[in-house]
């Protein structure tokens, strides 16, 4: 049985003055999802496109 590689997200990678140090991890879809949700609430940012595909590209396969 294959499964799907799980993808994560580290807020690590991105500076910030709260220092937050959350790590999302699943499926493409649902990290891209909880991590847009997580940079609009805690971080401030806008919900768009830009967003979105700024955390899509940021994705590591979980090892």
């Amino acid at each position: 049985m294959q499964t799907s590689v799980r993808k994560f997200v580290d807020c690590r990678d991105f500076p910030s003055d709260s220092k937050c140090s959350l790590t999302i991890a699943g499926t493409e879809d649902e990290v891209v999802k909880a991590a847009t949700e997580h940079a609009i609430s805690t971080h401030g940012h806008t919900a768009g496109p830009e967003l979105v595909n700024a955390i899509r590209s940021s994705l590591h396969d979980e090892k």
